[in-house]
């Protein structure tokens, strides 16, 4: 049986049902902010946290969510600001450029041994070699398929900026490819 957005929107509204709501948006959302939220952090236990994070502060502001959006692109917005916390953090803690690019490449490298997929790996270089708020949309639009108005609700930013900064990162990324790809 498939809960809608609006009975678990009810269930979360009320005291008596809000645990009740808080298992049906978590079954209903889980995976997709899971994903979300890796191919941002890379890391599958701080995605996980960052996950958590996200319920949780959900559970805790839901008398903030104005319904004026889908409930899932408020949750987005929640896991991507969570997400860009975590980023930041993780800046502030590496030493150096280099640190971090060792830190990338182990990431890569312990990825490439789990899926045996060399493009995906390529590719995700390609993503991380991206600014930030290029990366943000060229990861929803392009993963999770979200159009462009949901993009731009989620980010805080314009239909128009979203569609530039989707194709600027497109580009780096096919630069990106044809430049590394001998390493396929």
């Amino acid at each position: 049986m498939k809960v809608t957005e609006q009975e678990i929107i009810e269930w979360m509204s009320k005291p008596r049902s809000q645990e009740k709501g808080l298992r049906a948006l978590m079954d209903a959302y889980q995976s997709r902010l899971y994903w979300h939220i890796r191919r941002l952090i890379v890391d599958h236990s701080l995605a996980q946290d960052v996950l958590q994070d996200t319920f949780i502060k959900a559970f805790q502001n839901f008398h903030q969510f104005k319904k004026e959006s889908k409930l899932y692109t408020w949750l987005y917005r929640i896991a991507t600001n969570e997400a860009l916390q975590q980023l930041n953090k993780m800046k502030k803690m590496q030493k150096s450029d280099e640190d971090a690019e060792y830190h990338l490449q182990n990431l890569t490298a312990e990825s490439a041994v789990a899926t045996g997929e060399e493009i995906q790996i390529i590719l995700q270089k390609a993503i991380h070699t991206l600014p930030e708020k290029q990366k943000l949309v060229f990861t929803m639009r392009y993963y999770d398929d979200l159009p462009y108005e949901e993009i731009s609700k989620i980010l805080d930013m314009s239909v128009g900026t979203c569609k530039t900064n989707y194709h600027y990162a497109k580009q780096k990324i096919e630069d990106y490819i044809k430049l590394n790809s001998e390493e396929i």
